[in-house]
């Protein structure tokens, strides 16, 4: 009876496994093996070295100079409760170019490397505009079909141009899902080959015409950037980003099972260089005396789009309607990199934050909160 039971059982579950490679489905052996067999319910900001990766290489260090009041002001008590209850791991305020504050948590500290998630967008959108300056890119304007010549065949596709992608305004058939193992979010982040997860996805409106958040436009877009620059993301983000910068590691971004990097999420760095991304904002390009980008491109990522109801650029999360505006890089489970102009201040975060209240706009509270608390107290 047991032998019997055993061997329907042993049936059964060679016929799911039969079933899920039949209908694409076979990353979730991955995802299991990555989440719940270690003890997880989902990915996490330590979860880079299950997958493989392309070093983004650093050049010679540059790191921050301490402000004269370096960490001697303790963070205030209602900013502490909102970050412990957030789990956070990370917090560094910068002012006026030099390293105010750095408090780290649960064993983290300044050499930890946390996955970016979604602040990898942002990144994406920097060197597309780096490939417009290297003249490998015409414009906004391009045309995905250029890259891409079965997009001139694809209802839609002919329309869709590098902008659209940018803008988060792409008209995919993609629904952004974190949750759902059977939608497209998980394949990409699961999957082996990328290209499989993006390429596949057809479109439910015309591109240009609504804003909706979507990891694969952001997918879409890297493939482009990869195929005009002849050389891997993160080889092109070391030449033109971490080298300039004077990044104090490398990093790493993850790539699929064919070496393609995530650029719709995945970079594994640390916080005071994730700082510097967003200092980058603040100099207008420049570092030093060096313009490392066009300071024009940068005013279109932090510029507020129609279709967005003003809440996103491109790449950036936008909150022109605060009292003090800020823009932001933002990342699943509250990962930050937060810029407020007025006050010459970037603010990075990085934790676990997995019930991250929102605004009527789809904006994380969180991000509001730790504003108001750090404008007020540095």
């Amino acid at each position: 009876m047991f032998r019997k039971t055993l061997q329907g059982f042993v049936a059964s579950l060679a016929l799911l496994i039969a079933l899920a490679y039949s209908f694409g489905y076979d990353y979730l052996f991955k995802g299991i093996r990555e989440t719940y067999l270690r003890g997880e319910t989902g990915s996490s900001i330590s979860d880079g070295t299950y997958f493989p990766s392309h070093i983004i290489a650093k050049g010679e260090s540059r790191p921050w100079e301490n402000d004269s009041l370096y960490n001697k002001k303790p963070l205030p008590k209602d900013l502490v409760e909102v970050l412990s209850q957030s789990n956070t791991v990370s917090f560094l305020v910068i002012k006026n170019g030099k390293l105010l504050h750095e408090e780290y948590w649960n064993g983290h500290s300044k050499t930890t490397k946390t996955n970016s998630f979604s602040m990898a967008k942002a990144v994406n959108v920097m060197l597309l505009g780096k490939a417009i300056e290297d003249q490998k890119i015409k414009g906004l304007n391009e045309k995905y079909s250029d890259f891409y010549k079965n997009y001139e065949h694809v209802e839609f596709g002919k329309d869709l141009t590098l902008g659209d992608l940018a803008k988060m305004e792409a008209g995919l058939d993609w629904k952004e899902n974190y949750r759902n193992p059977f939608l497209p979010n998980a394949k990409a982040y699961y999957g082996r080959s990328l290209a499989e997860a993006v390429f596949l996805r057809g479109f439910k409106e015309k591109p240009g015409t609504q804003f909706e958040y979507q990891s694969g436009a952001s997918q879409l877009l890297g493939f482009a950037i990869r195929r005009a620059v002849n050389k891997s993301i993160a080889e092109y983000a070391s030449e033109k980003l971490w080298k300039p910068l004077g990044m104090e590691q490398n990093a790493d971004w993850t790539v699929d099972e064919n070496g393609m990097e995530k650029t719709f999420c995945c970079i594994q760095s640390n916080s005071r260089d994730y700082a510097k991304l967003g200092q980058l904002f603040l100099d207008d390009g420049k570092v030093g005396n060096q313009q490392i980008m066009n300071p024009t491109f940068l005013e279109v990522m932090r510029t507020p789009t129609k279709l967005s109801n003003g809440v996103y650029g491109m790449g950036l999360w936008i909150n022109n309607d605060a009292t003090i505006k800020h823009y932001y890089f933002r990342g699943l489970y509250g990962q930050y990199i937060i810029i407020i102009p007025d006050k010459k201040m970037v603010v990075v975060r990085t934790g676990t934050y997995k019930d991250e209240p929102q605004d009527e706009k789809g904006r994380p509270k969180l991000v509001g909160l730790i504003v108001d608390e750090v404008v007020k107290n540095f």
